[in-house]
């Protein structure tokens, strides 16, 4: 079977990792196979070849039949994941869309685009070095970065606040919205969609000083 492209959300499996900023990417494709149940067809592939969790779907708003697959890899190994499992399906990395969590954006915001480095990102990383190029599509979900620059670590592998869990919650929708003006329009409008999706501010509370 020919695909139009394959969505690949980062993250690390298991029970411990569920929830945590780092984890944004399979919360989004997660959104994205409840979205075909709902609204197309989605068939659960056998990834265990290349170490995944792997959908097959369509959805009135994607052209023609996608992938969707979760690493089992854990994050500094996506690439053992994405690599075999683009050369099975004869996909390029132009086709390759990967959906993770970016340290450089509030929580919530989201940005597209096309290659760039990697940012000290170690899923990207591994999947620039297997793929022998940086030139694939990224949806990147804002997580904001820990006032302390030392504590990125456990920043990144610990579950968000109150305010930002809302704010990743309220991104989800949005995310699914840009990847789908991007199989419509392509790399600029899904750029311009993705940066108007800025979280809703809260009202200030009446005589709180600012």
């Amino acid at each position: 079977m020919e695909y139009s492209g394959i969505v690949v959300g980062l993250g690390n499996p298991g029970p411990r990792y569920q929830g945590t900023r780092h984890n944004c990417g399979f919360a989004l494709v997660s959104a994205l196979v409840q979205e075909a149940e709902r609204e197309g067809q989605v068939t659960e592939c056998n990834g265990g070849k290349f170490s995944c969790e792997l959908w097959r779907l369509r959805l009135p708003r994607l052209k023609g039949a996608w992938l969707a697959a979760r690493p089992l890899t854990f994050m500094n190994l996506s690439g053992q994941c994405v690599q075999p499992l683009l050369a099975w399906h004869k996909l390029t990395p132009n086709q390759l869309l990967v959906v993770h969590d970016e340290l450089d954006i509030p929580a919530g915001e989201l940005r597209f685009k096309l290659g760039g480095g990697n940012a000290g990102h170690n899923g990207l990383k591994s999947i620039t070095e297997l793929l022998g190029t940086p030139d694939f599509y990224r949806l990147r979900i804002g997580i904001g970065r820990p006032q302390h620059k030392g504590n990125v670590l456990n920043w990144v592998l610990g579950r968000p606040d109150a305010e930002d869990a809302e704010h990743l919650r309220e991104a989800m929708p949005k995310a699914l919205e840009t990847l789908f003006v991007f199989a419509d329009k392509g790399l600029e409008a899904a750029m311009r969609q993705a940066r108007g999706a800025a979280p809703r501010k809260k009202a200030e509370q009446p005589g709180k000083s600012k």
